[in-house]
């Protein structure tokens, strides 16, 4: 879940690139109370929240929330908003939030290759910014909007319909594959290490026979929250298929991912998943990768993955094997 961080009070969601972006904010109420509150012309329960909307960009239609202090925007996996664009600098700009929730809010390039743009002009220092207001940071369009916690829960009910799975809460595989390919890029032009993992439950398809359907939907959707407690921020993970799934590891060299892939593969086995009336023991096979230059895409390096997720499964299932084996 999101990192939070506490003002006046209020919960703020610090890392809008978690594994679960658009997990309701506690203290915010459902979108029905909502309605009900407005329409019997009661005050919004919380003040508004500044966020800012993706207009265009990999990230059409995202919601990126803006705390207290400083924003960093870029490409770099570890800044508060980041956006896989190779015109974008690894840190682009800065948006400050000063004073109560809002009251203030500056927009500051931090010397960019390509600059940034506010309403399509070049900005220069520190520049304030009103509700409304349109950034472009290389090829992002990002527009500056106060919302209401309705509206908040509206495009977040949005992003989710577009780019989750609805079963196990992680991306689906348009999604998925989208970012692969994105992130792919930046680590090839960047020189930076990229790792994948292709995992597959074991033994699916007789679970579904034995348990029934019900049963096999309850372990996929207990099988994606493993594997959101077991990754960091920067990781994307999202189902392909039925029982398939890839995750995608930015900065992570082979030793990395192979640890990481040990320990979901311990997390399914380890754990009996609760099916009543009893609880039933599920593995999975794991294929490990990492971005080499004979890659041409980031097609080739799942491609890979996948070679190495069925050599898991020939070697007996319930196991790890990278490529190159033993990388």
């Amino acid at each position: 879940m999101a990192n939070i961080k506490e003002d006046q009070g209020m919960p703020w969601p610090q890392d809008p690139d978690a594994p679960d972006p658009t997990v309701i904010i506690p203290g915010w109420p459902d979108l029905e109370t909502a309605m009900r509150k407005r329409a019997a012309g009661e005050p919004d329960p919380l003040p508004p929240e500044h966020v800012l909307v993706v207009y265009a960009g990999t990230h059409l239609g995202r919601v990126f929330p803006l705390v207290p202090g400083v924003n960093v925007i870029g490409r770099s996996p570890g800044v508060d908003l980041p956006l896989p664009d190779e015109e974008v600098s690894r840190t682009h700009a800065w948006i400050t939030l000063r004073g109560a929730p809002g009251n203030e809010v500056i927009l500051q390039d931090k010397g960019s290759t390509n600059g940034t743009f506010l309403n399509d002009q070049p900005i220069a220092g520190p520049t304030p910014l009103t509700a409304g207001d349109r950034i472009s940071v290389g090829n992002h369009v990002l527009k500056l909007v106060a919302m209401d916690p309705l509206e908040r829960a509206f495009y977040a009910v949005l992003l989710d319909q577009s780019t989750r799975d609805p079963l196990t809460g992680l991306n689906n595989r348009r999604s998925t594959l989208e970012e692969l390919q994105n992130r792919f890029d930046l680590s090839q032009r960047h020189n930076r290490p990229l790792a994948v993992i292709m995992c597959d439950l074991d033994h699916f398809k007789l679970i579904n026979d034995t348990r029934g359907h019900g049963a096999g939907d309850r372990v996929l959707e207990e099988f994606g929250q493993r594997v959101r407690n077991n990754l960091r921020t920067t990781d994307l993970a999202g189902r392909i298929g039925g029982e398939e799934f890839l995750l995608i590891l930015p900065e992570t060299d082979m030793e990395g991912a192979l640890l990481l892939a040990e320990r979901l593969r311990a997390a399914t086995a380890d754990l009996p998943f609760e099916l009543p009336p009893e609880s039933l023991r599920v593995t999975c096979s794991l294929g490990v990768a990492q971005r080499s230059a004979e890659d041409r895409d980031g097609g080739a390096l799942m491609a890979r993955a996948d070679g190495a997720l069925y050599a898991a499964k020939r070697g007996g299932r319930n196991q790890v094997v990278s490529d190159p084996p033993g990388g």
